[in-house]
């Protein structure tokens, strides 16, 4: 994933409000599972017509995870959405109090 600012600008930290006032951007709660690295900052907010492989593919940035390593992706720890999923319709269909709550690991946990 290249370094551009486009890319960097959709995904924030959200300290104060679980969803943006303007409801343009979708809060995402990031879990650690199993022997994952810890994302100290768990809140982001994040442009709704972002796929789940978009949020995989951050995460593994994020932590600067080797290429050889995967990161799996859990909805409520329940199963794994597919990477092409929008996170609009996650949100939707799984969001609770005003946030999408995402498990992410380096093993398949559930599912």
């Amino acid at each position: 994933m290249a370094d551009t600012p486009e890319s960097q600008a959709s995904l924030t930290t959200s300290s104060s409000t679980p969803a943006d006032k303007d409801g343009s951007k979708i809060c995402i709660l990031l879990n650690a599972t199993g022997n994952v690295p810890i994302i100290k900052k768990r809140t982001w907010t994040v442009d709704p017509n972002k796929t789940v492989s978009w949020i995989q593919k951050f995460i593994h940035k994020f932590l600067k995870l080797d290429a050889n390593e995967q990161i799996f992706l859990y909805v409520n720890q329940t199963f794994a959405p597919a990477p092409d999923q929008i996170i609009k319709n996650l949100y939707e269909c799984h969001g609770t109090n005003g946030k999408l709550v995402l498990y992410y690991c380096k093993n398949q946990a559930w599912g």
